[in-house]
């Protein structure tokens, strides 16, 4: 027996089986002569030669590859419509020594996602893109995309693309050029072996330029799609050549070191610190020293109707926190309205990082009315805290299994001569029951908060008059309601 080479193999990036259906443990779900596969493989076997296996992290959205996560063996992270560079952002920067590849088709990319792609561009995120560019909606039946030529058909422009209704072909590539972040920038073609090698080199140059901590790179990959192009496979790649080509043109659009950009005033990792500026008495970073404790952290629900400072309180307990050295997070929700619409925010404060910014039970329960005491109250968790903007509960309020305590804190405002403190009221409670907060940092909180207004000694005063208010309530005259 002669000896032999093997020269084309499974990618080690692969999984050896493939676990989505156990019936097709060896082969993809991509259709025959699908450009999916071979973009797959250019990916995965640059990924192995330069040793990025155990540093990668793939996002995927929804489309084609919505199951890249079964054939790549690396970080997968599956992203909504459109929003893989988004997402692709948020893990980048979180893990900054990670290499962060996402992979999108053009309904995706270049439909729902351009604001994201736009936007990650022009920050210069450091991430790279691979759009798979086939002039479809593949997987939900051939729709018209943005990147649809013009005269193409398909099941919403059954009479071919007409530049009078549905405008003309979007060209991705040459609308990143005009802008100044991007460092790298291709179109390819998987047309043919020569183009398909001109697109292997182009992926494993956008990795090597992210790997060696370039700005933000991006190869479009022109791919057929003979399933919903209603071709044969070799038919398909002969129309890439045919009638792609002539629209979208091959070729570098941008290939240039990162533009210099200008050092931050406020550099991410000294934030806390920036913040000092903010206080009189210097202390702050001291504080953050001392109030940080082993496994403290603190979940709160603010809400109440629009007008009433819920979100304002919400953002006050999230800058405290981090003027104490922790670890925050602040998610508003609120309607249309201006005023007298429901509203309500997630404060998170934690020792160590934060996972979501979401809270189904919180700690504490904040409940400006009676509307936002019914619907949340269930939902504070067993030994929680609630407190009630009001004298007393309301009839047939069922009570949860949590400790509720009733602050009339508007009528409390009302005595003071200012009915806008009720919420720094209800945050001068939180503080009596809560040490994790410091009057200190909730004063420089609010005097920062107020602005212009700050100005005045005796809006000031006010505000620590509130704070007070709430404190001594809860120390001297508020009675617990137990169940």
């Amino acid at each position: 027996m002669s000896d032999y080479q093997v020269t084309h193999s499974k990618s080690q990036v692969f999984y050896d089986v493939f676990e989505r259906k156990a019936e097709l443990k060896h082969q993809t779900h991509y259709c025959p002569g699908c450009g999916h596969g071979v973009a797959h493989k250019l990916v995965a076997e640059a990924i192995a030669d330069m040793g990025l296996q155990d540093k990668t992290i793939f996002v995927s959205p929804v489309g084609c590859s919505v199951f890249a996560y079964y054939y790549f063996d690396t970080g997968n992270v599956q992203a909504a419509h459109g929003r893989t560079p988004a997402v692709a952002t948020g893990l980048k920067r979180a893990c900054p020594e990670s290499m962060v590849v996402a992979y999108q088709g053009d309904g995706d990319l270049a439909a729902i996602g351009t604001a994201e792609i736009l936007h990650a561009a022009n920050r210069g995120e450091k991430i790279s893109v691979f759009f798979i560019n086939n002039a479809i909606y593949g997987m939900t039946g051939g729709q018209m995309a943005p990147t649809t030529l013009v005269g193409q058909t398909s099941t919403t422009s059954p009479f071919g693309r007409w530049p009078g209704n549905e405008g003309y072909p979007l060209h991705v590539c040459e609308l990143l050029a005009t802008l100044e972040a991007p460092v790298y920038i291709e179109r390819v073609a998987l047309c043919d072996n020569k183009n398909t090698m001109k697109a292997r080199k182009a992926v494993r140059k956008a990795l090597e330029l992210q790997k060696n901590g370039a700005g933000f790179t991006f190869v479009e990959i022109l791919s057929p799609c003979p399933t919903i192009w209603k071709m044969d496979p070799l038919d398909a790649r002969r129309w890439i050549e045919e009638k792609m080509l002539p629209v979208f043109p091959l070729g570098v659009f941008r290939d240039r070191p990162a533009p210099q950009m200008k050092e931050s005033p406020v550099p991410h990792h000294t934030f806390v610190e920036a913040l000092e500026l903010d206080t009189k008495d210097g202390d702050t970073h001291e504080r953050a020293q001392t109030s940080k404790q082993a496994g403290r952290s603190l979940t709160l629900k603010m809400a109440g109707f629009g007008g009433q400072g819920v979100l304002l309180l919400g953002q006050i307990v999230a800058e405290m926190g981090m003027r104490e050295g922790l670890e925050v997070s602040w998610l508003p929700s609120y309607g249309p309205e201006m005023r007298s619409g429901s509203a309500h925010c997630h404060v998170c404060l934690a020792q160590e990082r934060i996972g979501s910014p979401l809270i189904s039970h919180p700690d504490v329960l904040i409940a400006m009315n009676e509307i936002s005491l019914r619907k949340f109250a269930p939902q504070v968790k067993s030994g929680g805290l609630i407190l009630y903007n009001r004298s007393e509960l309301p009839e047939g309020f069922e009570m949860p299994q949590a400790r509720v305590v009733c602050v009339p804190a508007s009528d409390l405002a009302d005595q003071l001569g200012m009915a806008k403190v009720a919420n720094v009221i209800m945050l001068g409670a939180l503080m009596a029951e809560n040490d994790l907060l410091t009057e200190e940092s909730a004063m420089s909180v609010v005097q920062s908060t107020l602005g212009a207004k700050a100005k005045s000694a005796s809006v000031l005063e006010m505000n620590r008059k509130a704070l007070q208010a709430g404190r001594e309530f809860m120390q001297k005259a508020a009675t617990p309601v137990q169940n």
